[in-house]
């Protein structure tokens, strides 16, 4: 018996997805979650076009304490090409958090601030 199209769909083929991740760079992997990473955070800040309609910023906290984390992590496993607009892009949500928080956090004690230090505007 064969699937129809919406069988088909509902059941991906995950050798194929298998066999696609296996052939992406280890690199390219932790720049995209990064940039999810951010992207995410970002709503959560209320940066985006909706502006305060997402915005979150318990959950954005997590976000940027979670893409620290993972720079942090992966210094030394990604060039500097890939990891300093990353850097950058993480030290302008953390400033935009400190911005948007009615009560700021203490120097080093805002989101990701354990992995990268106090940061000031």
């Amino acid at each position: 018996m064969s699937e129809t199209p919406a069988e088909s769909s509902a059941n991906p083929d995950f050798d194929a997805m298998t066999r696609d991740i296996a052939e992406v760079p280890a690199v390219e992997v932790i720049v995209t979650v990064a940039v999810n990473l951010m992207s995410a955070a970002a709503v959560k800040l209320g940066l985006t076009e909706e502006g305060d309609a997402h915005k979150d910023l318990d959950e954005a906290r997590k976000l940027v304490h979670a893409l620290a984390g993972l720079l942090d992590a992966t210094a030394t496993e990604i060039s500097s090409f890939h990891a300093a607009p990353l850097r950058d892009g993480l030290k302008s949500l953390q400033l935009a958090f400190r911005e948007a928080s009615l009560v700021p956090d203490e120097p080093g004690q805002g989101p990701g601030e354990k992995y990268t230090g106090a940061v000031y505007g």
